[in-house]
Protein backbone atom coordinates (compact mmCIF):
# COMPACT_ATOMS: atom_id res chain seq x y z
CA UNK A 1 0.00 0.00 0.00
CA UNK A 2 1.34 3.20 -0.73
CA UNK A 3 1.73 6.34 1.74
CA UNK A 4 -1.20 8.20 0.04
CA UNK A 5 -3.51 5.34 -0.03
CA UNK A 6 -2.50 4.53 3.85
CA UNK A 7 -3.51 8.64 4.42
CA UNK A 8 -6.53 8.30 2.85
CA UNK A 9 -7.74 5.01 4.53
CA UNK A 10 -6.49 6.99 7.90
CA UNK A 11 -9.23 10.14 7.03
CA UNK A 12 -11.82 7.47 6.53
CA UNK A 13 -11.63 5.76 9.23
CA UNK A 14 -11.74 9.20 11.68
CA UNK A 15 -15.52 8.77 11.70
CA UNK A 16 -16.90 7.74 14.89
CA UNK A 17 -13.22 7.37 17.27
CA UNK A 18 -13.88 8.80 20.37
CA UNK A 19 -11.54 11.44 21.87
CA UNK A 20 -11.24 12.75 25.05
CA UNK A 21 -10.52 16.72 25.44
CA UNK A 22 -8.99 17.80 28.48
CA UNK A 23 -7.36 20.87 29.12
CA UNK A 24 -8.15 25.07 29.49
CA UNK A 25 -11.64 25.93 27.93
CA UNK A 26 -11.12 29.49 26.35
CA UNK A 27 -13.59 32.01 24.25
CA UNK A 28 -11.79 33.55 21.37
CA UNK A 29 -13.62 36.44 20.80
CA UNK A 30 -13.00 38.91 17.55
CA UNK A 31 -13.99 42.06 17.04
CA UNK A 32 -13.89 43.99 13.52
CA UNK A 33 -13.12 47.51 12.13
CA UNK A 34 -12.53 49.88 9.84
CA UNK A 35 -9.90 52.18 10.24
CA UNK A 36 -11.11 55.63 10.26
CA UNK A 37 -8.14 58.04 11.37
CA UNK A 38 -5.10 58.55 13.95
CA UNK A 39 -6.55 59.13 17.46
CA UNK A 40 -6.18 62.89 18.89
CA UNK A 41 -5.79 61.13 22.37
CA UNK A 42 -2.87 59.50 21.52
CA UNK A 43 -0.96 58.19 18.84
CA UNK A 44 -3.43 54.85 17.90
CA UNK A 45 -5.72 53.79 15.11
CA UNK A 46 -9.78 54.78 15.93
CA UNK A 47 -11.92 51.91 14.04
CA UNK A 48 -15.63 51.89 13.22
CA UNK A 49 -16.55 49.06 15.11
CA UNK A 50 -18.13 46.60 12.31
CA UNK A 51 -18.66 43.37 13.89
CA UNK A 52 -17.91 40.77 16.29
CA UNK A 53 -18.17 37.57 16.98
CA UNK A 54 -16.64 34.32 19.41
CA UNK A 55 -15.86 30.91 18.88
CA UNK A 56 -14.22 28.11 20.55
CA UNK A 57 -10.42 28.21 22.17
CA UNK A 58 -8.04 26.94 24.35
CA UNK A 59 -8.61 23.56 24.44
CA UNK A 60 -11.82 23.74 22.96
CA UNK A 61 -10.06 24.18 19.67
CA UNK A 62 -8.57 20.48 18.78
CA UNK A 63 -12.19 19.31 20.35
CA UNK A 64 -14.10 21.51 17.54
CA UNK A 65 -11.15 20.21 15.11
CA UNK A 66 -11.13 16.76 16.06
CA UNK A 67 -15.44 16.70 16.00
CA UNK A 68 -15.12 18.51 12.37
CA UNK A 69 -13.07 15.21 11.09
CA UNK A 70 -15.51 13.03 12.37
CA UNK A 71 -14.67 12.30 15.68
CA UNK A 72 -17.14 11.84 18.79
CA UNK A 73 -15.49 14.28 21.38
CA UNK A 74 -16.11 14.42 25.02
CA UNK A 75 -14.67 17.42 27.20
CA UNK A 76 -13.34 17.59 30.47
CA UNK A 77 -12.33 21.24 32.02
CA UNK A 78 -13.98 24.10 33.33
CA UNK A 79 -16.01 27.10 31.78
CA UNK A 80 -17.61 30.28 33.49
CA UNK A 81 -21.84 30.68 34.44
CA UNK A 82 -21.41 33.94 32.37
CA UNK A 83 -22.13 35.22 28.66
CA UNK A 84 -18.81 33.81 27.11
CA UNK A 85 -19.55 30.56 28.68
CA UNK A 86 -22.70 30.15 27.65
CA UNK A 87 -22.15 31.35 24.01
CA UNK A 88 -19.53 28.41 23.86
CA UNK A 89 -22.22 25.85 25.40
CA UNK A 90 -24.32 26.81 22.29
CA UNK A 91 -21.97 26.70 19.74
CA UNK A 92 -20.53 23.08 21.09
CA UNK A 93 -24.43 22.12 21.22
CA UNK A 94 -24.90 22.90 17.83
CA UNK A 95 -21.63 20.92 17.38
CA UNK A 96 -22.72 17.55 18.73
CA UNK A 97 -19.91 17.71 21.44
CA UNK A 98 -20.49 16.18 24.78
CA UNK A 99 -20.03 19.05 27.83
CA UNK A 100 -20.91 16.39 30.70
CA UNK A 101 -17.58 17.10 31.56
CA UNK A 102 -17.42 20.76 31.70
CA UNK A 103 -17.78 22.17 35.15
CA UNK A 104 -18.21 25.98 36.58
CA UNK A 105 -16.62 27.60 39.67
CA UNK A 106 -18.21 30.30 41.49
CA UNK A 107 -16.91 33.82 40.61
CA UNK A 108 -14.50 31.82 38.02
CA UNK A 109 -14.69 33.64 34.57
CA UNK A 110 -14.85 31.69 31.14
CA UNK A 111 -11.26 32.25 29.94
CA UNK A 112 -11.57 34.94 27.05
CA UNK A 113 -9.08 36.57 24.59
CA UNK A 114 -10.37 38.98 22.86
CA UNK A 115 -8.89 40.18 19.70
CA UNK A 116 -9.18 43.48 17.43
CA UNK A 117 -8.79 43.64 14.00
CA UNK A 118 -8.36 46.30 11.50
CA UNK A 119 -9.45 46.05 8.24
CA UNK A 120 -12.61 46.74 5.37
CA UNK A 121 -13.33 45.51 1.93
CA UNK A 122 -9.96 46.99 0.26
CA UNK A 123 -7.68 45.88 3.18
CA UNK A 124 -6.80 42.41 4.78
CA UNK A 125 -7.74 41.67 8.41
CA UNK A 126 -5.18 41.98 10.80
CA UNK A 127 -4.77 41.69 14.34
CA UNK A 128 -3.84 44.82 16.27
CA UNK A 129 -4.49 44.04 19.98
CA UNK A 130 -5.30 41.56 21.76
CA UNK A 131 -6.45 41.70 25.38
CA UNK A 132 -7.16 38.23 28.18
CA UNK A 133 -9.33 37.59 30.85
CA UNK A 134 -8.19 34.99 32.21
CA UNK A 135 -7.61 33.22 35.90
CA UNK A 136 -5.16 31.31 36.02
CA UNK A 137 -5.50 30.38 39.77
CA UNK A 138 -5.68 26.70 41.07
CA UNK A 139 -8.98 24.86 40.64
CA UNK A 140 -10.85 24.50 43.81
CA UNK A 141 -11.07 20.97 45.29
CA UNK A 142 -13.72 20.29 44.47
CA UNK A 143 -13.91 21.16 40.74
CA UNK A 144 -10.77 19.03 40.70
CA UNK A 145 -12.54 15.74 42.24
CA UNK A 146 -15.39 16.29 39.78
CA UNK A 147 -12.58 16.56 36.93
CA UNK A 148 -11.20 13.61 37.99
CA UNK A 149 -13.83 11.49 38.72
CA UNK A 150 -15.51 12.33 35.30
CA UNK A 151 -11.77 11.23 33.67
CA UNK A 152 -12.06 7.92 35.68
CA UNK A 153 -15.67 7.43 34.07
CA UNK A 154 -14.70 8.52 30.62
CA UNK A 155 -11.17 7.20 29.61
CA UNK A 156 -12.08 3.67 30.04
CA UNK A 157 -14.69 4.27 27.33
CA UNK A 158 -12.33 6.72 24.68
CA UNK A 159 -10.04 5.48 21.77
CA UNK A 160 -7.22 8.50 22.99
CA UNK A 161 -6.78 11.48 25.15
CA UNK A 162 -5.69 14.68 24.47
CA UNK A 163 -4.28 17.07 27.08
CA UNK A 164 -4.54 20.69 26.47
CA UNK A 165 -2.78 22.88 28.40
CA UNK A 166 -2.87 26.16 28.32
CA UNK A 167 -1.52 26.93 32.00
CA UNK A 168 -5.07 27.95 32.68
CA UNK A 169 -4.92 25.84 36.25
CA UNK A 170 -7.00 22.95 34.83
CA UNK A 171 -4.14 20.58 34.38
CA UNK A 172 -2.61 20.56 37.67
CA UNK A 173 -0.42 18.16 39.26
CA UNK A 174 -3.40 16.65 41.03
CA UNK A 175 -5.18 15.83 37.86
CA UNK A 176 -2.40 14.56 35.70
CA UNK A 177 -1.67 12.15 39.13
CA UNK A 178 -5.04 11.02 38.91
CA UNK A 179 -5.41 10.84 34.99
CA UNK A 180 -1.98 9.64 33.19
CA UNK A 181 -1.71 6.55 35.42
CA UNK A 182 -4.99 5.38 34.71
CA UNK A 183 -4.68 5.88 30.97
CA UNK A 184 -1.50 4.02 31.15
CA UNK A 185 -3.08 1.06 32.64
CA UNK A 186 -5.41 0.61 29.64
CA UNK A 187 -3.04 1.36 26.94
CA UNK A 188 -4.97 4.86 25.64
CA UNK A 189 -3.08 6.83 23.16
CA UNK A 190 -2.28 10.16 25.15
CA UNK A 191 -1.32 12.91 23.51
CA UNK A 192 -0.05 16.16 25.37
CA UNK A 193 0.32 19.25 23.83
CA UNK A 194 1.23 22.07 26.54
CA UNK A 195 2.20 25.97 26.73
CA UNK A 196 4.07 24.81 29.66
CA UNK A 197 6.49 21.95 31.28
CA UNK A 198 6.78 18.99 29.18
CA UNK A 199 8.38 17.11 31.65
CA UNK A 200 5.17 16.74 33.79
CA UNK A 201 3.81 14.71 31.24
CA UNK A 202 5.75 11.07 32.29
CA UNK A 203 4.69 7.99 29.84
CA UNK A 204 2.44 9.96 27.25
CA UNK A 205 2.13 8.17 23.85
CA UNK A 206 3.29 11.43 22.35
CA UNK A 207 4.45 15.32 22.74
CA UNK A 208 3.59 17.85 19.86
CA UNK A 209 4.84 21.27 21.07
CA UNK A 210 6.30 23.84 19.21
CA UNK A 211 9.51 24.62 19.07
CA UNK A 212 9.52 28.06 21.72
CA UNK A 213 7.76 25.10 24.36
CA UNK A 214 10.57 22.76 23.46
CA UNK A 215 12.75 25.04 24.32
CA UNK A 216 11.70 26.35 26.99
CA UNK A 217 11.56 23.25 28.49
CA UNK A 218 14.77 22.43 27.24
CA UNK A 219 16.41 25.38 28.89
CA UNK A 220 18.38 25.85 25.21
CA UNK A 221 17.48 27.09 21.88
CA UNK A 222 17.34 25.15 18.87
CA UNK A 223 19.31 27.24 16.00
CA UNK A 224 20.40 23.78 13.93
CA UNK A 225 19.56 20.38 13.02
CA UNK A 226 22.37 18.98 15.29
CA UNK A 227 20.20 20.95 18.47
CA UNK A 228 16.46 20.10 16.75
CA UNK A 229 17.98 16.36 16.59
CA UNK A 230 19.72 16.47 20.41
CA UNK A 231 16.12 18.43 21.73
CA UNK A 232 13.95 15.70 20.47
CA UNK A 233 15.97 12.68 21.84
CA UNK A 234 16.00 14.59 25.44
CA UNK A 235 12.16 14.93 25.28
CA UNK A 236 11.64 11.28 24.14
CA UNK A 237 14.37 10.38 27.62
CA UNK A 238 12.86 12.82 29.82
CA UNK A 239 9.49 11.62 28.93
CA UNK A 240 9.29 8.33 28.36
CA UNK A 241 7.10 9.14 25.69
CA UNK A 242 6.67 6.76 22.30
CA UNK A 243 6.57 9.90 20.39
CA UNK A 244 7.52 14.03 20.39
CA UNK A 245 6.42 15.71 17.09
CA UNK A 246 8.04 19.30 17.31
CA UNK A 247 6.30 21.80 14.92
CA UNK A 248 8.43 24.88 13.55
CA UNK A 249 6.22 26.73 11.60
CA UNK A 250 7.38 27.67 7.82
CA UNK A 251 10.13 25.51 9.12
CA UNK A 252 7.80 22.39 9.18
CA UNK A 253 7.95 20.15 11.79
CA UNK A 254 10.01 16.95 12.93
CA UNK A 255 8.88 13.39 14.05
CA UNK A 256 10.78 11.81 16.83
CA UNK A 257 10.19 7.89 18.14
CA UNK A 258 12.10 6.04 20.24
CA UNK A 259 13.20 3.55 17.67
CA UNK A 260 13.72 5.34 14.24
CA UNK A 261 16.03 8.18 12.97
CA UNK A 262 14.31 11.99 13.46
CA UNK A 263 11.26 12.53 10.23
CA UNK A 264 11.96 15.65 9.07
CA UNK A 265 8.62 17.11 7.04
CA UNK A 266 8.82 20.30 5.00
CA UNK A 267 6.27 22.78 5.74
CA UNK A 268 2.98 22.09 3.54
CA UNK A 269 2.02 25.51 2.85
CA UNK A 270 4.53 28.56 2.83
CA UNK A 271 2.94 30.94 0.56
CA UNK A 272 -0.40 31.11 1.59
CA UNK A 273 -0.81 31.78 5.53
CA UNK A 274 -3.27 33.95 6.82
CA UNK A 275 -2.95 33.42 10.63
CA UNK A 276 -1.40 30.70 12.74
CA UNK A 277 -3.46 31.56 15.25
CA UNK A 278 -4.44 27.78 16.53
CA UNK A 279 -2.78 25.61 14.08
CA UNK A 280 -0.71 23.58 16.85
CA UNK A 281 -4.28 22.06 18.34
CA UNK A 282 -5.40 21.23 14.59
CA UNK A 283 -1.76 19.33 14.60
CA UNK A 284 -2.65 17.88 18.09
CA UNK A 285 -6.21 16.83 17.11
CA UNK A 286 -5.20 15.61 13.70
CA UNK A 287 -2.42 13.64 15.30
CA UNK A 288 -4.35 12.14 17.75
CA UNK A 289 -7.23 10.71 15.48
CA UNK A 290 -4.52 8.88 13.33
CA UNK A 291 -2.84 7.09 15.81
CA UNK A 292 -5.70 6.37 17.04
CA UNK A 293 -7.61 5.26 13.37
CA UNK A 294 -4.18 3.41 13.09
CA UNK A 295 -4.77 -0.22 12.03
CA UNK A 296 -2.73 -2.98 13.28
CA UNK A 297 -1.05 -3.70 9.85
CA UNK A 298 0.21 -0.36 9.28
CA UNK A 299 1.59 0.18 12.84
CA UNK A 300 5.31 0.54 11.47
CA UNK A 301 4.57 3.72 9.86
CA UNK A 302 1.86 4.79 12.45
CA UNK A 303 3.51 7.93 13.38
CA UNK A 304 4.98 9.01 10.35
CA UNK A 305 1.55 8.65 8.80
CA UNK A 306 -0.15 10.87 11.50
CA UNK A 307 2.59 13.37 11.27
CA UNK A 308 2.00 13.46 7.78
CA UNK A 309 -1.43 14.48 8.10
CA UNK A 310 -0.97 16.63 11.10
CA UNK A 311 0.93 18.71 8.46
CA UNK A 312 -1.24 18.51 5.67
CA UNK A 313 -4.03 19.89 8.13
CA UNK A 314 -2.01 22.65 9.69
CA UNK A 315 -1.11 24.11 6.11
CA UNK A 316 -5.18 24.21 5.56
CA UNK A 317 -6.30 26.17 8.41
CA UNK A 318 -3.52 28.79 8.62
CA UNK A 319 -4.93 30.00 5.61
CA UNK A 320 -7.89 31.67 7.21
CA UNK A 321 -8.08 34.33 10.17
CA UNK A 322 -8.37 32.60 13.31
CA UNK A 323 -8.79 28.88 14.56
CA UNK A 324 -10.09 27.08 11.90
CA UNK A 325 -10.80 23.71 11.20
CA UNK A 326 -10.51 20.91 8.55
CA UNK A 327 -13.41 18.30 7.07
CA UNK A 328 -12.21 15.09 6.24
CA UNK A 329 -13.28 15.92 2.23
CA UNK A 330 -10.42 18.74 2.64
CA UNK A 331 -7.95 16.83 4.43
CA UNK A 332 -8.63 14.28 1.88
CA UNK A 333 -8.04 16.54 -0.86
CA UNK A 334 -4.72 17.87 0.54
CA UNK A 335 -3.58 14.22 0.91
CA UNK A 336 -4.19 13.69 -3.31
CA UNK A 337 -2.97 17.10 -3.87
CA UNK A 338 0.69 16.05 -1.94
CA UNK A 339 0.95 12.38 -3.55
CA UNK A 340 3.73 11.21 -1.32
CA UNK A 341 6.39 9.11 -1.23
CA UNK A 342 5.34 5.25 -2.10
CA UNK A 343 6.24 2.40 0.54
CA UNK A 344 5.29 -1.12 -0.22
Amino acid sequence: MTEQERLLSLVDQFAGKRILVLGDMVADEYIYGAPMKISREAPVLVLRRRDSSLAPGGALNPAVNARTLGAEVYLAGVIGDDEPGRCLRRRLAELGINMDGLFTELGRPTSTKTRVLAGDTQLVQQQIVRIDQIDTSELEVATQRDIIAYLNEMIPQVDAVIISDYENGVISPHVLKEALPLARSLDKIVVADSHGDLARFQGVTALTPNQPEAEMTLGWEITNAASLDRAGARLLEMTGAEAVLITRGSEGMCLFTQDAAPYHIPASNRTEVADPTGAGDTVAATFTLALAATPPESHAYRYRDAAMLANLAAGLVVRHIGCATNTPSELAAAVRAFGGEHHA
